[in-house]
Parts: structure tokens; C-alpha cells; sequence
């Protein structure tokens, strides 16, 4: 397994994953491939040293953590996960848990002492998945829970 920092060459490969990633999830995701390419392009704007993939043969993992996010909720700056993902054929591997570490020794470095996320209010598993790891929820807008966690 190698994690590197994502290229713009990632960009389709990101796009193929993150569509068979958020099956079933459809209402939390972007739908159009211009709209996936916006945001790939957008996450890799943010916080490109924050922007990591997970690869064996090829990309199996994303993780967007952005540390210039200066959060309202928690008034401050801190370790932002725009997005997340694992290819399904390798969750429960410990995939996800490996880039959620990664994304925060990476805020660390930069100083962060929190790390947020919007997870889907109806994403039970990927709530789960955090509250394991250590995040905790705030509130909740519309479709969107707000989790933080202490870094």
C-alpha cells in the first residue's frame, strides 16, 4: 500500500471512485462528471499538500483534509475533511482509518488542534465509522451532521 499526495492527474480515477463509492449515498454526492471535476479540482486548490490517495494497484482511497478552513461552528481554523472515500471491495480493511490518521498528523503539523467534517444525517455508517475514531456530533443542518474531534 502507498499513500502519495494527489496530482491533477488523478482526476479520473478520483471521478470512477467517487461515483462507485457513494452508491446508495446519492443524495450526499455530485451526480454530473463536470460537477466531480469541479470539486476535484476545488479540493486540489484548497489544500493540495492536504490531499492524499491511497494506492495498491491502483487508487482504492481519497482524503481532502484542508487545513486553511476557518470553521464558524468551532471559530477557528482546523483540520477540514472535505471528503473521504474508500473503494468498496476494500472497506473494513483499515483503509479509512489509515487516511483519517493521515489527514490528521497532517493538521497537526500545521498547527490545527481540531479536525471537522459533514457527514449525511442518514450515513449511519460513515457516523459510526467517526464516532470510532474519536469524533463526536454537534449539530445537524438540513441533510448534514457536523462531527469534530480533538487532534
Amino acid at each position: 500500500m502507498r499513500i502519495r499526495r494527489v496530482k491533477i492527474e488523478d482526476l479520473q480515477p478520483f471521478i470512477k471512485l467517487y461515483k462507485l463509492s457513494y452508491k446508495g449515498l446519492e443524495e450526499y454526492a455530485y451526480a454530473k462528471d463536470g460537477d466531480i471535476k469541479d470539486y476535484f479540482r476545488w479540493l486540489l486548490k484548497r489544500d493540495p499538500e492536504g490531499f492524499f490517495v491511497v494506492e495498491l494497484s491502483s487508487p482504492v482511497a481519497f482524503v481532502a483534509c484542508d487545513t486553511n478552513w476557518f470553521s464558524s461552528f468551532e471559530g477557528s481554523f482546523l483540520g477540514e475533511v472535505h471528503e473521504i472515500f474508500v473503494h468498496p471491495e476494500y472497506r473494513g480493511r483499515g483503509i479509512g482509518s489509515i487516511l483519517l490518521d493521515k489527514a490528521a498528523e497532517y493538521a497537526k503539523e500545521r498547527g490545527r488542534k481540531l479536525m471537522g467534517l459533514w457527514v449525511g444525517v442518514k450515513n449511519f455508517l460513515a457516523k459510526e465509522f467517526y464516532k470510532k475514531r474519536g469524533f463526536i456530533e454537534t449539530i445537524s443542518l438540513g441533510k448534514w451532521t457536523r462531527m469534530i474531534k480533538r487532534i
